[in-house]
């Protein structure tokens, strides 16, 4: 028997069958990951064309998407690699929900899924401003604006973030600094750390140990890379249809002379945040754009200690000990899709 590989040894000598079913993950997690290293990868080439300045930030997306060799393809991957991924880890995390595997001795590990996503928004946000058009840069002033909502330290975070009084260099090459070095490093470093606990806490969430567990089915791992392998295959094929045939987004860069809010009707957030904007329609700016966000956040990260503490249930699908945290979670997931569609179709 050949020795096991760098891939085979991420895993357990032996996994139990059940859990390693596709139907049982669907290879979320997995999927997630292959995403963020395909953002790595295409956008380390990106940076040695992109300029981080007011003045040269479209343009240079542009030469990117028009002249630089094969440079549309590298920026279609880098976004839709970006789409995807927020997916993936929105499934993933309604998947740890409702198969009960945040359960004890996991609820660690659900709170370092929760941030990694957290951060892959921010992520995404972030290189959503980098385009530095008229969508980009509405959405930019808009959601700068809101921040100023917070008491007390409001106009503090507002200058940190926009790196002065007003949106401008400096404000590009902070959200630049961010999305590059400021997000990634510790979006990496939790991926890591998330990966470790998943080994620590015994591996993919299965049931608890019983009688008859000796005797249920388990694949040995060089069997479960395989099944991971194809499932990349599977999500690079995706990602690379999708860069071929529908474009990333492209808008007219700003004039600096009529400037960005000259039609404000024409303003949209990126389509992660079309939810807060539409209740930013009905709501004040604190309440909707910074407190109803951040109880959404509450809810998520205390589920495992306050919605469900019982440990019975893990690694089964809509197991009834488990009903308050699917039934909360599933209702904020319904809220965030509806006002979603409702807002993108206006």
């Amino acid at each position: 028997m050949s020795r096991p590989n760098f891939f085979e040894h991420l895993h357990p000598p032996t996994i139990p069958a059940r859990e390693a079913r596709f139907r049982y993950t669907f290879g979320l997690g997995g999927m997630s990951l292959l995403l963020f290293l395909s953002l790595i990868v295409t956008g380390v080439p990106l940076m040695f064309v992109y300029v981080p300045t007011a003045v040269s930030a479209a343009d240079s997306i542009r030469t990117i998407t028009y002249v630089a060799p094969y440079g549309w393809l590298l920026r279609n991957l880098h976004y839709w690699a970006a789409v995807l991924l927020l997916l993936t880890g929105s499934l993933h995390l309604l998947r740890i929900v409702f198969s009960g595997s945040y359960k004890k001795p996991r609820r660690f590990n659900w709170l370092l899924g929760l941030a990694i996503l957290l951060l892959s928004l921010l992520l995404s946000f972030s290189g959503y401003v980098l385009r530095w058009d008229v969508d980009t840069y509405g959405a930019l002033t808009v959601g700068t604006h809101i921040v100023r909502q917070f008491p007390v330290v409001g106009d503090w975070f507002y200058r940190l973030l926009v790196g002065g009084t007003e949106i401008g260099d400096a404000t590009l090459v902070r959200f630049y600094t961010w999305h590059i070095l400021g997000l990634v490093v510790p979006v990496l470093l939790l991926v890591g750390w998330h990966a470790f606990r998943v080994r620590r806490d015994g591996g993919i969430s299965h049931r608890a140990a019983n009688a008859t567990a000796g005797k249920a089915p388990r694949i040995p791992r060089r069997e479960l890379v395989q099944r991971e392998g194809i499932a990349a295959l599977a999500v690079l094929l995706v990602l690379f249809t999708l860069s071929l045939f529908w474009n990333a987004p492209l808008a007219p860069p700003v004039d600096p002379l009529a400037g960005p809010l000259a039609e404000p009707a024409q303003i949209a957030a990126p389509w992660f945040f079309l939810w807060i904007q539409a209740l930013l329609r009905y709501w004040p700016p604190l309440l909707a754009g910074i407190l109803i966000p951040l109880c959404v956040v509450g809810i998520l990260a205390l589920l495992p200690w306050v919605l469900d503490r019982q440990t019975e249930g893990t690694a089964v699908w809509f197991h009834p000990s488990g009903r308050w945290a699917q039934l909360v979670v599933g209702a904020i997931a319904a809220g965030i899709i509806i006002l979603t569609i409702v807002e993108w179709r206006q």
